[in-house]
């Protein structure tokens, strides 16, 4: 189809003659036409002579020529309508007056040049932008797939001295060029104007998408106006979203305001700063259990989803990170609020769901340091089953099947991202990122899974992509005396290891493993990365290709005096009931 619309083009001007160029007033109004080559129908949206508003869809293959005589057979019923309204409006109609609104105007498209362009002329190559609409005497610029807002939309919670990331989605733009525009509500002490909630004054400083309010804004609402753009100087029309409630006052103080005073910019191009982090998914923060037995210290507010989003975005924001592997990520959590908030500090996400929990991983990389080249992302059950990579290890767990159907029944999975730098194209990097079973005896079902994970990352850094480095992020849900966390450091595992009985004998599963990588816990073994009011241990980590990679610098943890304000992890201080893990690294 495309091809013979775009030979459809040349003829654009082959209309016959015209009575000259189309003038374009200042006051003209606007016809946008959507013309999309995945899909058969355009569209148009005027507002026609009558004042009334008009969407109409036509074929993109069908001649110009019906869908102008469809429009003018449309404003003939607007304008006698219009005439019916003022005839009941006085006595009498004027001389003439009935005739008028019976005729069917005279409707015509002219290119940019102003020629009229030929009625056989296929619609999706007629409406062009720039080209001049003329319905009787009133004349329409057409605006083909200008920029537009698609949707807009506001935290429900907002905390003063927190970022405000609102969602966009545009089309035929992007929100980096689109033109932002934040308002508060007007105190009535702010003189005249008023209006109450009707009436808003801009923010000096709300110029960016992301606006942060500060404390003299708590107990007012605010209202974002964004204005399309597409980095062509094209603009469309804007589109206003105000928030549902006030702005709140902020919890104070953080765990994670002093890390950020280590990482206030983002490190240079040599360098790669990483995050990992287990976020808490909602889906298990807000359960009776959660709140009762495993939270009960934390305050029933602060395990709200709203809550711990505002205090997670900024946490997020705050460590200019050039990846960011998150575990424990709702879907919803992702695609209505990290995804759009991260966009905004320039950072492109890749989400992998975990089928029956409706919770996943999420794998963050800066735009402007990296692109993405290809994914890999595997469910460990069905790999182990259906990958020939894997066909070994299947075999042997045939022998146990016990434990053969419990890693089976497992939704865990990993997800590896192949990143290429934008400075430099000959340094690539494979970016994993897993969370492991979590059951504190099954180090056997772990064992399984970090050996199809290691099986895998094999094969695409050593295999579709020789010699690059690895970062493999986590939580591994294993503390540095596991078998997992020395199989993983060390590169093998004995048949003989106590974790192969970590649920008894019923369920023993002895089988050597190794596999080929050199890699070093980047952050070393901490005291801790979960902190709750049962149990607290290191069990999240960056593994580094060490043969490759050098850690520059490890950002501190909380202080064990802020982890513990609020007795454990999480709090109204901190979001989740992990703590992030990041470092700096370089390539050797």
């Amino acid at each position: 189809m495309w091809q013979r619309l775009r030979a459809a083009l040349g003829r654009l001007r082959a209309g016959g003659p015209a009575p000259g160029p189309v003038p374009v007033p200042a006051g003209m109004e606007r016809a946008v036409v959507r013309c999309v080559p995945a899909e058969p129908k355009l569209s148009v949206r005027l507002v026609l002579p009558d004042g009334s508003a008009r969407h109409m869809q036509r074929d993109q293959e069908e001649p110009l020529g019906r869908a102008l005589a469809r429009l003018a057979a449309t404003a003939a019923k607007g304008r006698a309508k219009a005439a019916k309204k003022s005839k009941k409006a006085r006595a009498e109609p004027g001389e003439g007056e009935e005739a008028a609104a019976a005729a069917v105007p005279a409707v015509r498209l002219f290119s940019r040049d102003g020629l009229a362009v030929a009625e056989e002329v296929p619609n999706a190559a007629a409406w062009q932008d720039g080209a001049v609409l003329q319905v009787g005497e009133a004349r329409y610029r057409v605006e083909r797939n200008p920029p537009a807002v698609t949707e807009l939309r506001l935290p429900r919670s907002l905390l003063a001295g927190f970022p405000v990331c609102p969602k966009v989605s545009a089309e035929f733009a992007a929100p980096r060029h689109c033109v932002f525009r934040w308002y508060r509500q007007r105190r009535p002490a702010d003189g005249e104007g008023g209006g109450g909630d009707a009436a808003w004054v801009e923010e000096a400083e709300g110029t960016e998408r992301v606006f942060t309010p500060c404390n003299a804004l708590v107990g007012l609402r605010l209202k974002l106006r964004c204005t399309p753009g597409d980095g062509e100087q094209r603009y469309g029309q804007p589109c206003e979203v105000e928030s549902s409630g006030p702005v709140e006052a902020g919890p104070g103080a953080c765990t994670f305001d002093s890390r950020h005073l280590y990482t206030r910019k983002v490190c240079g191009h040599g360098s790669v700063r990483a995050v990992s982090y287990n976020i808490l998914a909602d889906t298990y923060a807000q359960t009776e259990f959660s709140r009762t037995v495993l939270y009960p210290y934390c305050a029933p507010y602060a395990l709200e989803i709203d809550y711990r989003q505002n205090l997670l975005k900024k946490e997020l924001a705050g460590y200019s990170a050039d990846l960011i592997c998150l575990q424990e990520v709702d879907k919803s959590v992702f695609v209505d609020s990290l995804a759009p908030a991260l966009d905004a500090f320039g950072l492109e996400g890749l989400f992998k769901i975990k089928e029956k929990q409706h919770e996943g991983l999420a794998t963050f990389y800066r735009r402007d340091k990296f692109s993405l080249l290809s994914q890999h992302d595997i469910v460990f059950s069905e790999a182990l089953l259906s990958d020939p990579l894997h066909k070994e290890l299947c075999d042997k767990l045939g022998e146990y099947p016990a434990v053969r159907e419990k890693v089976l029944q497992r939704s865990s999975v990993l997800q590896v991202s192949v990143l290429q730098s934008a400075t430099d194209p000959s340094k690539k990097i494979c970016v994993a990122n897993t969370h492991l079973y979590w059951h504190p005896k099954g180090g056997n079902i772990r064992l399984i899974q970090i050996a199809v994970a290691l099986s895998h990352l094999k094969h695409v850094a050593c295999d579709l992509h020789p010699s690059i480095p690895v970062i493999f992020c986590g939580d591994f849900n294993s503390t540095p005396s596991s078998g997992t966390y020395s199989f993983i450091s060390s590169g093998g595992i004995a048949e003989d290891h106590e974790d192969w009985v970590s649920n008894g004998e019923e369920e023993r599963c002895n089988m050597p493993l190794t596999h080929p990588f050199k890699l070093q816990s980047a952050c070393g073994e901490p005291a801790y990365t979960n902190y709750v009011g049962g149990f607290h241990g290191c069990l999240d980590y960056i593994f580094i290709d060490k043969t490759a990679l050098e850690v520059e610098q490890v950002i501190p943890l909380p202080s064990h005096e802020e982890v513990t304000t609020h007795q454990a992890l999480p709090s109204v201080s901190h979001p989740s009931d992990h703590i992030a893990l990041i470092c700096d690294l370089k390539w050797k």
